[in-house]
């Protein structure tokens, strides 16, 4: 699932979009990215979710690289659309805080996350 948040306009907008494995794949290559390959029904029932997951984090990665850098609050609100749940976009933003290619620096009472090459 897709969630995605925000106004258009004046109107607040809430909207959910269920993806498959291939909505997934289609959605990284129109970024320019690479997610695994989605698995074929009846093949590994327990992979498609890792599968999603990784297609996400692929994604979350690629957004911050394009962005090159993001205050903290504004990530979050990117990964609480992507991920479609506040809780999946916290897990994606201390993915993020670990992660080698990213360097968290303090600017007050906001963290700004860098995309290091």
């Amino acid at each position: 699932m897709l969630r995605i948040r925000g106004t258009v306009g004046d109107l607040p907008v809430d909207l959910t979009v269920e993806m498959d494995e291939s909505d997934w794949a289609r959605l990284g290559s129109h970024l320019g990215i690479q997610v695994q390959d989605p698995v074929p029904q009846g093949d590994m029932p327990a992979k498609p979710a890792a599968s999603r997951n990784d297609a996400v984090w692929d994604i979350a990665q690629e957004l911050l690289r394009k962005a090159g850098h993001m205050n903290g609050p504004d990530l979050l609100g990117q990964l609480e659309g992507l991920s479609g749940s506040t809780a999946a976009g916290k897990r994606l933003m201390v993915r993020m805080r670990h992660s080698a290619s990213v360097k968290v620096e303090s600017q007050g009472d906001t963290p700004v996350y860098h995309w290091i090459e």
